[in-house]
Formats: structure tokens, C-alpha cells, sequence
């Protein structure tokens, strides 16, 4: 019952993280919960890519959906098989969990796109992301995060905590679809796992 039960568990830890994945990238789109900067096209480009609504949230929740069922197949040739399907879906929910967390962390390295004081006036861009004359350690440098930044207000700490819970998220999804594609391949090989031996009771 050992693969079964590893299963079970990986599922369960990959739709709570996929709907943590899903709720972090739609506050990433609407900054201070203001509808107005997405449909003016004044959101960051890494959010704007929504991998985590389709990629760690949609495709990991399903493929946790369909770890859950297949813990509970019963026989033994159906359960292989089945295992074997597992392995190719755990492939895909590592794939789309990876991309994920690099599109999340890309996203903490590069800054937010926000109103800001340029040379030529209040212009929207990505003030503090890292250029070739600069030091891009803006994530360690807290006094600069409100001096920056006009519009949205607190942009900068809403996109490290929403980023920030993305790409964590993610990043454990992906070790634990890794994980999984070997316990799945146990189960092709072994079948649902070792079994407890049961001592009968002794005749006199």
C-alpha cells in the first residue's frame, strides 16, 4: 500500500498548492485589488502570463485529481497500468509547475511595472528590474521599495508576497511531481507497494 498511499498524499499537497498558485497570480493581476491598472494594460508582464492560473494551478489541481483516483484502483494489472499513465502525468504537472516558478521568480528579479519618476516625466515601466550599471538587489534593499514606485501604492510589496507565495508553491509542486514520477514507476514495477505480514494465530 506504499505507492498508493504516497499517492494519495501528493495529491492531496498538489491541488492545496495549485489553489494557492491559482489565488496568488489573480492578485497579481489586479494590484491593491484595482480592476483599472489590468484593463490599461499596467500589470507585470510575468503576471500577465497567468502560469499560475493554467500552468501551477489548473494542470497541477487536475493531475492531484487524478493521483487521488488512482490511489484507490484496486487489481493488479489495472493498477500498473494505471501507474503508468500516472508517470506521464506527473511529467506534464512537473513541466507546467517548473515554468511556473521561473516565470514567478523572474518576475521577483525583474520588479513590477509601476508609475514612476523618469528623466522625462511620470512614465510606466519596470524601474527596478536589473540593468547592466546597476546592482539588481532591490529585493534586499526596503528602502527604496516606496521611494520608487508612484502607482499602484505598495506595489513592490505586493508582488514579492504574491510572487513570492507563487513561486515557493511551485517549487514544491515541482519536487513533489518529481517524486512522484518514481513512485509511479515503483508502482509499474512492484504494483501498489509491500504489503503487512499477517501471523496467524497458532493451532494447539
Amino acid at each position: 500500500m506504499c505507492v498508493s498511499r504516497c499517492l494519495c498524499c501528493v495529491g492531496v499537497v498538489l491541488v492545496v498548492l495549485a489553489i494557492v498558485c491559482f489565488l496568488s497570480n489573480l492578485f497579481l493581476l489586479f494590484p491593491n485589488m484595482d480592476t483599472r491598472f489590468l484593463l490599461e494594460g499596467h500589470v507585470t508582464r510575468e503576471a500577465l502570463w497567468c502560469t499560475g492560473l493554467w500552468g501551477s494551478g489548473l494542470t497541477v489541481a487536475l493531475g492531484g485529481r487524478s493521483f487521488l483516483m488512482s490511489s484507490r484502483t484496486t487489481g493488479c494489472c489495472v493498477f500498473r497500468s494505471k501507474m503508468l499513465s500516472m508517470v506521464l502525468v506527473s511529467l506534464v504537472c512537473l513541466a507546467a509547475a517548473a515554468f511556473s516558478c521561473l516565470t514567478s521568480v523572474t518576475g521577483l528579479v525583474q520588479g513590477p511595472m509601476c508609475l514612476y519618476n523618469a528623466t522625462s516625466g511620470p512614465t510606466w515601466g519596470v524601474p527596478l528590474g536589473p540593468t547592466a550599471d546597476r546592482d539588481p538587489g532591490y529585493l534586499w534593499n526596503r528602502s527604496i521599495w516606496s521611494g520608487v514606485c508612484v502607482e499602484p501604492r505598495a506595489v513592490v510589496q505586493w508582488n514579492l508576497v504574491w510572487f513570492g507565495l507563487q513561486s515557493g508553491s511551485s517549487l514544491v509542486q515541482t519536487l513533489l511531481c518529481a517524486i512522484n514520477v518514481l513512485n509511479a514507476l515503483t508502482g509499474v514495477v512492484l504494483g501498489r507497494g509491500l504489503h503487512p505480514n499477517k501471523v496467524a494465530p497458532s493451532k494447539v
